[in-house]
């Protein structure tokens, strides 16, 4: 029985085709190779299931073509709307604490109390616009500025020495961890008069202060860091028979680099408030921010005081802007997903 006779019979499944090519081969000149050569043309008698069954298949090698877009594609944002994304949302936190701050000035305090809380305006024109007030107060500025970089520094050598220690041997790092504890909950005040005894009142008392307030955040950030190894790496380690040198050197501390660099950041801002603190309790040498703030707090110069506080804030956020940059410099951005 031929292919055209099965196709007429009414059998357009594929099974019953398959069975009659095994009996009988193509003829020429069979409906079937009519419609296989013209497929827009149907032999009559030949019903569309019987050609559509017997066009050839699709090469499974070859990849199915890309469907035509149905719609308009989609536009990625431009830089503009990145930028607006975000610093759209700081912005206006921005306008609403300058709204309350006006809304305070001008509609709780009175006359005689405004010098508490000056309005804006009179903070700029006093503080940033008087050329000798700015003056003084970028001189103060690059003086808290070496305090707080020198105190950071020392807090970051030290810090991560402590940690790499503890990290070795349990015992080490039950014998140091309160310790590291009550550094940081110590109340600085307490510890004037002794800074002030074997210091002095000058440069090396601030650093002292600044390197006390912001030491534990680095210790605690760095030791989880290299804690945070998993265990199947350390059994490959010893499986190599490394070293602890190398161990620490290629295993530990890439670890805790992340963690580290987070006690940084916030041991950066810590350092500004150790500076200015320092500067408030040990005057003596060239005046810095926090001296400034204690003098015009004395002399009831609310312009004045507001402008220092601002800019002291401005120093903190510089500096913790600048560790951020620089451990995703460092690091990179594998442990820390974007969050649109």
């Amino acid at each position: 029985m031929s292919r055209a006779d099965t196709a007429a019979t009414g059998a357009p499944g594929a099974g019953t085709v398959e069975r009659a090519d095994k009996e009988t081969p193509p003829m020429s000149g069979t409906a079937t190779d009519a419609a296989v050569a013209e497929p827009g043309v149907a032999e009559p008698g030949v019903t569309t299931a019987a050609v559509t069954t017997a066009a050839p298949a699709a090469d499974p090698g070859l990849a199915a073509p890309a469907p035509a877009p149905t719609g308009s594609r989609a536009r990625p944002d431009g830089r503009f709307a990145n930028i607006a994304r975000v610093t759209f949302p700081p912005v206006v936190v921005f306008a609403v604490v300058i709204g309350l701050w006006y809304a305070v000035t001008e509609l709780v305090l009175n006359k005689q109390q405004r010098f508490m809380l000056p309005a804006p305006d009179k903070v700029l024109s006093v503080g940033f616009f008087d050329g000798k007030n700015f003056r003084t107060m970028m001189s103060a500025l690059q003086r808290t500025t070496e305090v707080s970089l020198m105190g950071i520094a020392i807090a970051i050598v030290l810090g991560v020495a402590l940690a790499i220690v503890m990290s070795q041997a349990k015992w080490i790092e039950r014998s140091f961890y309160p310790w590291v504890v009550v550094v940081q909950v110590v109340p600085i005040l307490a510890l004037t008069p002794m800074l002030a005894f074997f210091f002095g009142f000058a440069l090396t008392s601030r650093v002292i202060v600044c390197v006390l307030i912001s030491f534990s955040p680095i210790v605690f950030n760095t030791l989880m860091g290299l804690q945070s190894a998993a265990r199947a790496e350390h059994e490959l380690f010893t499986l190599h028979h490394a070293g602890r040198l190398t161990r620490l050197w290629k295993l530990q501390l890439p670890a805790s680099l992340p963690a580290m660099f987070t006690g940084f950041r916030i041991a950066a801002g810590l350092s500004v408030i150790g500076a200015i603190v320092g500067e408030t309790f040990f005057k003596q040498g060239p005046p810095g921010l926090g001296t400034n703030m204690s003098v015009f707090e004395s002399l009831l110069e609310g312009e004045r005081l507001w402008a220092t506080v601002v800019v002291a804030s401005l120093l903190g956020v510089v500096v913790f802007v600048f560790f951020g940059w620089l451990g995703r410099r460092v690091v990179g951005r594998w442990y820390q997903p974007d969050k649109g």
